[in-house]
């Protein structure tokens, strides 16, 4: 069978690439190319078009303050689109300074940056960052997701809104105080968890390539990897932080 190449699109990598972010479209690549399967990879700059009607799996990285004050203008240009994708069920991972762009708006002292409003959430920037590695339990894997945290927001989800996860251990998560980290909204992940996160995830990679072809109606079975590298990663961390 023919199999069309999946098209991953990574938004402002040149802005938006904090602790290795990055490496998520790599992970995503490889563990494609891994499998025989075509796959492209498509870098989009601040001035750069983008038909989102041809992704099949989105990325936003993370930036500080001043790269989100730098991009807020070409990501509310393409405001429309993004929202009409994740609505198609298109797949979507943003961290930490990509995910709260994700919601309503992100309110630094006395600046409020506007946001794509995709999710129904606020975020505001708190006393202190929120720093640490980081380790949750979500519903789209088996295993713990492990990672690093460093924000400044502390975001609060709206209601019926779900968190990708429950944290674990001494993790901060979305704000330091509700128990959660993240957002899930179909095929959409949000999260602060840097890393980059999917290398030491697998389970995570793959659930957004499958979310991705099963969007496109391609009945693509993925065969298993060889993880034991990645997995024995994840397992060091879930126990340096007491929880496995």
């Amino acid at each position: 069978m023919t199999v069309k190449p999946l098209t991953i699109v990574h938004l402002f990598p040149e802005l938006l690439n904090l602790y290795g972010d990055g490496g998520n479209v790599i992970c995503l690549r490889r563990r494609l190319e891994w499998r025989g399967l075509p796959v492209e990879v498509q870098e989009v700059g601040m001035g750069d078009a983008m038909d989102f009607s041809r992704a099949d799996i989105v990325f936003i990285g993370g930036g500080a303050d001043r790269e989100q004050m730098i991009v807020k203008d070409a990501m509310m240009e393409r405001k429309s689109e993004l929202s009409a994708y994740v609505a198609d069920g298109g797949a979507l991972l943003a961290v930490c300074g990509g995910y709260q762009f994700l919601g309503h708006s992100y309110a630094m002292d006395d600046v409020v940056v506007e946001g794509l409003g995709i999710i129904d959430m606020e975020t505001v920037r708190g006393e202190g960052r929120l720093i640490g590695n980081a380790v949750i339990q979500s519903d789209i894997c088996d295993m713990p997701i492990v990672g690093f945290e460093n924000h400044g927001g502390r975001t609060t989800l709206g209601s019926g809104v779900n968190p990708l996860g429950r944290v674990l251990g001494k993790t901060f998560g979305n704000n330091g105080q509700d128990g959660f980290e993240g957002v899930h909204q179909g095929n959409l992940i949000g999260t602060y968890l840097h890393g980059p996160l999917l290398p030491k995830n697998p389970q995570v990679a793959d659930w957004l390539i499958a979310r991705a072809y099963e969007r496109r109606g391609d009945a693509i079975g993925l065969e298993p990897l060889d993880d034991a590298e990645e997995l024995a990663a994840n397992q060091v961390m879930a126990r340096r932080l007491g929880v496995a």
